[in-house]
C-alpha cells in the first residue's frame, strides 16, 4: 500500500512560479511517479512523470515551462512550474505506479491576476 501526501499548491499570478511536492510512504518499490491535472469540465491529463531511472515524460502544454524531479531515497517527486498561465489552473494529482496506480488527494493550483 502506498500513501501520497501532496503540498505546494496555491494562488499565483500569471508568469509566476510554484513548486509542488509529493511524498510517498510505504515499502513498495515505486517505478513511476508524477503529476496529472484536471480542470473543471475537462478530463484528467498528463502533466509529467518520471521513472526511477530518471527518464521523464511531459505533457505537450507544459514542455519547456515545468520540470519534474525525484528523490528516490525519500520517495518524493517535485514539480517546478514556471511561466504559469491561467490555463494551468487545475487540481494537480500526484500518482505513483508500482505498477498499480496510487493517487494523491489533489492540490489546487490557481493562476490568476
Amino acid at each position: 500500500q502506498v500513501q501520497l501526501v501532496e503540498s505546494g499548491g496555491g494562488l499565483v499570478q500569471p508568469g509566476g512560479s510554484l513548486r509542488l511536492s509529493c511524498a510517498a510512504s510505504g515499502s513498495i518499490f515505486i517505478n513511476h511517479m508524477g503529476w496529472y491535472r484536471q480542470a473543471p469540465g475537462k478530463e484528467r491529463e498528463l502533466v509529467a512523470v518520471i521513472a526511477s531511472s530518471g527518464v521523464t515524460n511531459y505533457g505537450e502544454s507544459v514542455k519547456g515551462r515545468f520540470t519534474i524531479s525525484r528523490d528516490n531515497a525519500k520517495n518524493t517527486v517535485y514539480l517546478q512550474m514556471n511561466s504559469l498561465k491561467p490555463e494551468d489552473t487545475a487540481v494537480y494529482y500526484c500518482i505513483a505506479k508500482t505498477p498499480a496506480n496510487y493517487w494523491g488527494q489533489g492540490t489546487q493550483v490557481t493562476v490568476s491576476s
